[in-house]
Formats: C-alpha cells, sequence, structure tokens
C-alpha cells in the first residue's frame, strides 16, 4: 500500500466499501414498493385553527418524493 497523504481517502485506495445510512433520512423517508420514495406532507405541526378540516384531512396523508430529488433521497437511504 502507497503511503497516504492526509487528502487521500482510504476507501479510494482499497475500495469502497459500504455506504452509510443517513439517519436522519431513515426516520423521515421509505421506499415504496415499486422504489419510489415516500415522505409525509408538512405544515402539519401547529396553527390548526387557522386550517380547514378538509386541508388537516389531506395532510395526514404521504405523498412521493419530488422526482428530481429522488435519487438523491435514494442515496441518503443506503439505496442509491
Amino acid at each position: 500500500m502507497p503511503a497516504l497523504g492526509p487528502a487521500v481517502k482510504v476507501s479510494s485506495v482499497m475500495g469502497n466499501g459500504k455506504m452509510k445510512t443517513n439517519r436522519s433520512a431513515a426516520k423521515r423517508l421509505r421506499l415504496t414498493g415499486n422504489g419510489r420514495v415516500k415522505r409525509a406532507k408538512a405544515f402539519q405541526g401547529h396553527l390548526f385553527t387557522a386550517k380547514s378540516p378538509k386541508r388537516l384531512r389531506n395532510l395526514r396523508k404521504g405523498t412521493l418524493v419530488a422526482g428530481v430529488d429522488e435519487a438523491r433521497a435514494r442515496r441518503m437511504l443506503g439505496k442509491g
């Protein structure tokens, strides 16, 4: 093995190894059966009197991560 300076990653010399899961993403995102990334909706924490019951009901449902962010989300989950 060559002498390594401080800027050289060990993984680049010895192979890639395992990718760590981003734990904050793992608590917020999950994969569907088809491989898409599912997330919860925002704006559901407080100030409920200003929101209609229909709006609050729809905020309880999950939704999919946008297509442009899907690859990044999958990488954070260790699946990309």
